[in-house]
């Protein structure tokens, strides 16, 4: 009698089939999956910085982005309009001028994030150490 010999190869069509099958779902799910916006959440309750030293920028909606800097919130009407490129020169005089200045960042909460993350960037750039982010306390955003 004459032994049977081992097959030693392996048959890849049913998991050519499969991967086809996987392949099909995924493009007729893709289409259906839908965006989600994101709604950032109001701050709680903290210890604010002193405001009484820190110096404000501004950064505000509309085609120019605009920016300011101030003394104080642009409640008080002293606000200084500056432009993007102006910004660094800006905040590099501020800090020659006192090293350990505080800079608060008050951004519209309509404005795309990717501003507000330039003008933490131009800070990082002209040697800003102290930041921080203006934001609202939650009671008074709802």
């Amino acid at each position: 009698m004459r032994q049977r010999r081992l097959m030693n190869q392996i048959n890849v069509v049913p998991y050519i089939d499969v991967m086809l099958v996987l392949l099909v779902i995924f493009m007729v799910t893709a289409p259906m999956i839908q965006q989600g916006t994101i709604n950032v959440p109001s701050a709680g309750a903290g210890t604010p910085p002193p405001q009484a030293e820190a110096i404000f920028i501004e950064v505000k909606t509309g085609t120019s982005g605009g920016l300011a800097l101030a003394l104080r919130p642009s409640t008080s009407g002293n606000s200084l309009p500056i432009r993007n490129d102006q910004l660094e020169t800006a905040l590099k005089d501020a800090i020659a001028k006192n090293p350990e200045q505080t800079f608060l960042v008050a951004a519209e909460s309509k404005l795309e994030y990717q501003k507000v993350i330039d003008v933490l960037e131009t800070a990082r750039s002209a040697g800003v150490r102290k930041i921080s982010l203006v934001t609202q306390s939650a009671t008074t955003a709802k």
